[in-house]
């Protein structure tokens, strides 16, 4: 098993849990991530008219965001799964994507301020 690192010297803290703070934070912080975000809001929610799709939109993008603002967790956790890819061992490929998950799943519940 491996260990994540911890959260970088200088990582920003997860904005207020809205989409309009998200953005901004994506744009300020994680601006690789923007195109994507503003193409998935669109077909998601926008286009749709279906409001409804907000809370899953926002979940979504909170994990992507909360991984992005930190460089050193996100080429840990891609690392992670590029190596799961091209294991042979499907053991050792279930332990890489499960410690992933794990880090996913920590950084998506993440408040704002941590």
């Amino acid at each position: 098993m491996t260990t994540a690192p911890g959260p970088a010297h200088g990582v920003p803290p997860m904005p207020e849990r809205s989409i309009p703070a998200l953005r901004a934070a994506i744009a300020a912080h994680a601006p690789q991530l923007l195109g994507d975000f503003e193409a998935n809001w669109r077909t998601k929610v926008a286009d749709t008219y279906d409001i409804g799709a907000a809370p899953a939109f926002l979940a979504r993008w909170w994990g992507e965001y909360a991984l992005a603002r930190d460089p050193h967790l996100d080429h840990h956790v891609r690392d992670l799964e590029e190596r799961a890819a091209g294991c042979a061992d499907p053991d050792k490929a279930r332990d890489l994507l499960e410690e992933a998950s794990r880090i996913h799943h920590r950084v998506a519940a993440l408040g704002p301020g941590e």
